[in-house]
């Protein structure tokens, strides 16, 4: 089961809200785009609109992972609320941790303690090393992954691996934004924008040598036969 960036959001937002924000859950269509939307604890951050969410909704229902809760006693809208727990047999420790990784990226062991903090704060028993390596344990598809460490990092990070495994999508969530690469080979500068004054000025004085060359019949010739002589 392999989930769009969009559609792993949406159940990531609505298993972060039901242990953050209780109360309020399940979400409204309102609710659930604001939490997709949300400028801080994102990464990357986004700009849904209603469309884009409601499909990834509807995705998400005919796979099992969630539930559309219809109005009852005069209410008109309708709530979502997520079933992953019970499609995929995961505890809510082991979603919340999952959770972090799909909304905030690539995290080590120590962000995921300070990051899940409030999600596990009803879990005494939680603990993150032990759901990471649960969750990359799980078959036949695990659900995370060690990443190898890159130059410059100190500590490995995880990542989730609900939109899949290519290498690709890997190697380009395991570099650190701060980073600094260090290498033998020369930095090799950028080439500098071209003056088009000049490129133009260059353009007429290749003309002007070409006429100058058929005039004086130095042309070549890129139809005429080429001939060949040998000399003694």
């Amino acid at each position: 089961m392999v989930l769009s960036p969009e559609e792993a959001r949406v159940l990531a937002c609505l298993i972060e809200k039901q242990a953050t924000v209780p109360d309020s859950y399940p979400l409204t269509l309102n609710s659930l785009r604001l939490a997709c939307n949300q400028s801080t604890a994102r990464d990357p951050i986004v700009a849904y609109d209603d469309r884009t969410v409601d499909a990834a909704l509807v995705s998400l229902k005919s796979m099992g992972l969630v539930r559309f809760v219809h109005p009852s006693h005069g209410g008109r809208t309708i709530r979502y609320r997520h079933v992953a727990d019970e499609r995929w047999h995961l505890s809510l420790a082991e979603l919340n941790v999952l959770a972090v990784l799909v909304l905030r990226g690539p995290q080590t062991v120590g962000e995921l303690r300070t990051r899940s903090e409030r999600q596990l704060a009803g879990d005494e028993d939680a603990n993150v090393e032990e759901i990471l390596d649960t969750l990359a344990a799980r078959g036949p598809e695990p659900f995370a992954v060690r990443l190898e460490r890159r130059p410059g990092e100190r500590d490995a990070r995880w990542a989730h691996l609900l939109s899949g495994t290519s290498a690709a999508q890997l190697d380009a969530v395991s570099l650190p934004r701060d980073v600094q690469w260090s290498s033998d080979v020369e930095e090799v500068e950028p080439p500098a924008a071209v003056n088009p004054d000049l490129a133009r000025d260059v353009a007429e004085l290749w003309l002007r040598v070409e006429r100058i060359e058929r005039k004086l019949g130095l042309a070549e010739d890129l139809n005429a036969p080429h001939s060949y002589s040998r000399e003694g």
